[in-house]
């Protein structure tokens, strides 16, 4: 395994936030998949969903996780909330590291994601009830691609950031008694 933690999880669950300030922490690279996107392409993912839908985007996410996996090493990864849904990127992910699944709760979402526009897939009406739905979906594929789940509903960042170290840690120990 790649010296990386992917951080995972549906929109709002921290993923920038906390990997942003592990990456600190760790004195690795910060490296969001969405930002990657956004620099290579020179549009927003906002953008990119309107002029050339969902189904472009996600390629391009492959795209961009396929080439991290070739060459990013000693960095906190930050996905897409919807990347982990194509099988192949789960696949993917795991190569380019210890896969962290950030889960929230509903309640929080709504809470943290109160007056943002600028996320595609929760435009309209029935927010509460789009979240939901997708949650049902979504969570048991973040399950299943994680090699850690961490719940950070009422977690400070540090005992979040201090569970994925500890979890972290012990992975990779185990990674180096198998190389021996």
């Amino acid at each position: 395994m790649k010296e990386n933690i992917v951080l995972i999880g549906y929109m709002g669950s921290g993923k920038s936030t906390v990997g942003f300030r592990l990456a600190r922490k760790m004195k690795y690279r910060f490296v969001d998949t969405d930002q990657t996107i956004e620099k290579e392409q020179k549009t927003s993912i906002s953008s990119i969903f309107a002029e050339k839908g969902e189904e472009y985007f996600r390629n391009l996410e492959t795209q961009t996780i396929e080439q991290m996996a070739k060459k990013v090493n000693h960095s906190i990864v930050s996905t897409g909330g919807g990347l982990p849904m194509r099988e192949v990127n789960g696949k993917i992910l795991k190569e380019l590291g210890f896969v962290v699944f950030l889960r929230v709760k509903k309640e929080t979402i709504l809470k943290r994601l109160s007056g943002d526009t600028s996320r595609p897939l929760l435009q309209g009406d029935n927010v509460e009830e789009k979240v939901q739905s997708m949650l049902e979906f979504r969570n048991p594929i973040y399950e299943y691609t994680a090699h850690l789940i961490v719940d950070v509903d009422d977690k400070s960042f540090d005992e979040i950031m201090d569970e994925i170290i500890r979890n972290y840690e012990l992975m990779t120990k185990k990674d180096d008694g198998k190389k021996q």
